[in-house]
């Protein structure tokens, strides 16, 4: 495992189809408009079939690997991966760029004293399979992660800790334990003087909850509220219980995602991967808790071109074979999960947006680079 007007006229120049009608202020899909920008790890990209920028196999031994999930801190993007190819054991890796351009991600990694990259351990965890740091934030200067931990047979991931880290990532130790039931997968987010912090809890097999704390208490769990509803009023509830945490819409299939706001369509936006319907699934909202937008697919592996050009299908389903497959992995099929906003590459203006975020696709097990476009809907003249 471990994974969008400018003006209305700015969607005829690009050349994207105006969305179809709905009510005025919805925060629309623009169709066709999802592309692979490009492969972000690894050495070779097999879709282009050129090198990858970052070389990250020849340059680390990080040779392949998922997630990506990213946050800015000192003056650097850093990012999440998950189990990583290139050490024994499914080990954890954070990388970094300077890059203002999300077709040209040069990454970087710690190294250990071998040269090769230097995995992210939270002292007193397990950190093997399917045991990943799923989310970060930089608060006055020190790294704080979300790790995930006790995976087994019966449970995927059993539970989140916290760890802190004041040496840019090289070295964390762990603060507190999260959560063992609705805040195992993360997503972080810095908004109106709080740290809010989005969570699911059974892999694949729940909703999206919300809490928050101040910034500077992050290290106090005892400080955590979470949402639990609203009031008459429509103004938000917080309980300092987990148990009365509420599910901010109904979709139980979240494991992995992302909430970022994106200033030009004033607009919260949450991307994660599902079954029913297949593909990565994009809800937004005015505030941070809600309400949501019903769910929109802004990536579906057949419709917007995964499947056979940079996602494997596998060997039993056809018998031209693609050549996107890792060693001895063709009879298995690529997959979509891992969509995580990369918010310093979003742009747009007056009620248009294009987000980039980064995807795994399993075979190849490494990480990509997408962008989709959106736009809020015009009210009817």
């Amino acid at each position: 495992m471990s994974c969008s007007v400018m003006v209305w006229s700015l969607a005829v120049v690009i050349g994207f189809a105006s969305p179809a009608a709905a009510e005025p202020g919805e925060l629309l899909y623009i169709p066709n408009s999802t592309k692979r920008v490009c492969q972000l790890t690894g050495d070779f990209d097999r879709t282009a079939g050129i090198p990858t920028l970052s070389q990250t196999g020849k340059r680390f031994d990080v040779f392949a690997t998922d997630l990506g999930s990213s946050f800015e801190h000192k003056g650097k993007l850093y990012f999440l991966f998950g189990d990583t190819w290139g050490r024994p054991g499914s080990r954890d890796v954070l990388g970094w760029t300077e890059s203002t351009d999300p077709a040209k991600i040069m990454l970087h990694f710690h190294q250990a004293k071998d040269g090769k990259w230097l995995p992210l351990t939270v002292p007193g965890i397990k950190q093997g399979g399917f045991e990943i740091p799923s989310g970060g934030i930089s608060i006055d200067g020190t790294m704080y992660v979300v790790h995930t931990t006790d995976h087994s047979e019966k449970k995927v991931m059993g539970r989140s800790v916290v760890g802190s880290s004041q040496d840019d990532g090289r070295t964390f130790k762990k603060l507190y334990e999260l959560s063992h039931s609705k805040f195992i997968n993360i997503s972080l987010w810095l908004a109106d003087d709080w740290l809010y912090i989005y969570g699911s809890g059974e892999y694949r097999k729940s909703n999206v909850c919300l809490a928050r704390v101040k910034p500077s208490d992050i290290g106090d769990r005892s400080k955590l509220k979470y949402f639990s509803g609203t009031d008459p009023n429509e103004k938000p509830r917080w309980s300092p219980k987990e148990e009365d945490a509420v599910p901010l819409f109904q979709h139980a299939q979240i494991g992995e995602f992302s909430v970022s706001y994106l200033k030009p369509v004033n607009r919260y936006v949450m991307l994660y991967n599902a079954t029913k319907p297949r593909g990565i699934t994009m809800r937004s909202s005015r505030t941070a808790w809600g309400p949501w937008s019903e769910g929109t697919v802004v990536f579906d592996p057949w419709r917007d071109g995964g499947y056979g050009d940079f996602m494997h299908i596998s060997a039993k389903f056809q018998e031209k074979h693609d050549s996107l497959s890792d060693p001895n992995r063709d009879n298995e099929w690529g997959g979509e999960y891992g969509p995580y906003l990369l918010s310093r590459f979003t742009s747009g203006a007056d009620g248009n947006c294009r987000i980039y975020y980064t995807m795994s696709t399993w075979n190849p097990y490494q990480v990509v680079v997408m962008q989709s476009d959106l736009a809020l809907e015009r009210a009817a003249d």
